[in-house]
């Protein structure tokens, strides 16, 4: 090799030695500081792309879970109001069936009203629980209801198939066939609520010979909603054979639970207006004497289609997954009082200050926690939904962050090792820049 002294080539190698493994130590030093292997796209374009993508998948993970926990917490304050309208009812059912029995005197009822009034206010304290700001259960945050609103339905399964509107009352049987045990002479007074007033009416039932009209050969079951005021709030044409009994809020069909026909009616107007809370039907004999076994059959019409006014979808949406449109919606009913069946628009409490009134006040408290029970239930069963939703999430965020751990995190022993090498390598070729440095002035003893 010639010896020169402008260019020391042995130098310029070490130092072009020297510099790589600089960098590549620095670049070890940044992986093993950072604890992941790809710090920018230079060092995995690809990779790097993955692991951001993934982050912003693991980001929205944590948030839909944070927002099902939110949601479940909401669902819980709910959850308070609807238990606490619940033990109320209850309550109002006892206080009902109290007033009803006949060893209290009027002034009696009068102070078992005064109890039933503070109760009814307090139903409707219930129902504007909030939560941020928003109020959950008077009917604001309701899911959508169809122009006009919906019609009181309360259906009758007892009946033998093919009863209608035009069965003879004397000839009326129950699901087995058996006869319901009503004779001429026997007296039927029906009672119902509306708007929180007691309507009552009462009929004999009589013979042929006792009927005035030619083409009627007796009383039949749709005469007894066919006088005033029966007339004016229930619907007489509803009777059918069939299984179905009405459209619900969303203009489905709605059937009975077992398939089979029953008697069902609704209110002649829809809405709260017209809502109908609750129906009693007693059958008493020529002298007076409740018939028992026929009464048990008549005594259960249920609500089967709840009354709603009209209204747009104001449900809640609790936002549960990465991608729009991933979510819940909840809908609450109404539980104010009014639109329990409990109360008049004006917040008129229902009337227990007779023995008729709070007998038909019963059914209605019967109706009235079958409507606080289903808001229960379906609050109950979003929230174990939203349990389900929160696990999988938090199982999602995990896999997804062992998954970029894969493609992102170094591995700390193999990166040591990695640095330790180019450290020492970086040593040594700064000693042999030294040595390449010192070769060139041995050139300088030709030179003396």
């Amino acid at each position: 090799m010639a010896m020169v002294v402008k260019n020391n080539i042995s130098a310029k190698n070490t130092v072009n030695q020297l510099d790589k493994n600089e960098k590549a130590a620095a670049k070890d030093l940044k992986k093993l500081a950072s604890g992941r292997r790809i710090n920018g796209a230079a060092d995995d374009a690809s990779g790097y792309a993955i692991s951001e993508r993934m982050d912003v998948q693991i980001r929205g993970l944590e948030q839909d879970n944070a927002n099902t926990q939110n949601g479940a917490s909401l669902l819980k304050t709910a959850e308070g109001a609807v238990s606490s309208t619940v033990d109320i009812l209850k309550t109002l059912k006892e206080k009902a069936i109290n007033a009803a029995n006949d060893t209290n005197t009027n002034a009696d009822r009068e102070t078992i009203q005064k109890e039933v009034n503070q109760a009814i206010k307090q139903l409707d304290e219930n129902a504007t629980v909030t939560y941020n700001g928003k109020t959950l259960l008077d009917g604001s945050k309701s899911s959508e209801v169809i122009a006009e609103g919906t019609y009181t339905h309360l259906t009758n399964e007892n009946f033998a198939d093919g009863t209608y509107a035009d069965t003879y009352l004397t000839e009326l049987t129950d699901k087995n066939g058996e006869s319901l045990g009503i004779f001429i002479g026997d007296k039927i007074t029906l009672s119902y609520v509306k708007n929180g007033e007691t309507h009552s009416s009462t009929m004999e039932v009589v013979g042929e010979d006792d009927w005035n009209l030619a083409e009627r050969k007796g009383v039949t079951f749709g005469d007894i909603f066919d006088w005033n005021p029966c007339n004016v709030d229930l619907n007489l044409a509803d009777y059918s054979t069939t299984a179905k009994i009405g459209e619900d809020q969303s203009g489905n069909d709605v059937f009975t639970a077992s398939g089979r026909s029953a008697i069902s009616y609704h209110a002649r107007q829809p809405g709260l207006a017209g809502q109908i809370a609750g129906l009693t039907i007693e059958v008493k004999d020529a002298n007076g004497v409740p018939r028992k076994s026929t009464n048990t059959t008549f005594d259960d019409f249920r609500e089967t289609i709840r009354a709603k006014n009209p209204t747009d979808d104001n449900s809640l949406t609790f936002q549960t997954g990465t991608q729009a449109n991933q979510s819940i919606k909840v809908g609450f009913d109404d539980l104010r009082s009014y639109a329990l069946g409990l109360a008049s628009d004006d917040g008129s409490a229902i009337r227990l200050t007779s023995q008729i009134s709070a007998n038909a006040s019963i059914n209605a408290f019967d109706n009235a926690v079958s409507k606080a029970l289903d808001m229960q239930t379906k609050i109950g069963a979003i929230q174990s939904r939203l349990e389900y939703t929160s696990a999988n999430l938090t199982t999602a965020s995990e896999n997804t962050t062992a998954s970029k751990s894969v493609i992102q995190d170094a591995d700390m022993a193999k990166e040591m090792t990695e640095f330790t090498k180019h450290n020492i390598v970086t040593q040594s070729a700064q000693a042999m820049l030294a040595q390449a440095n010192q070769s060139s002035s041995g050139v300088l003893s030709l030179l003396q």
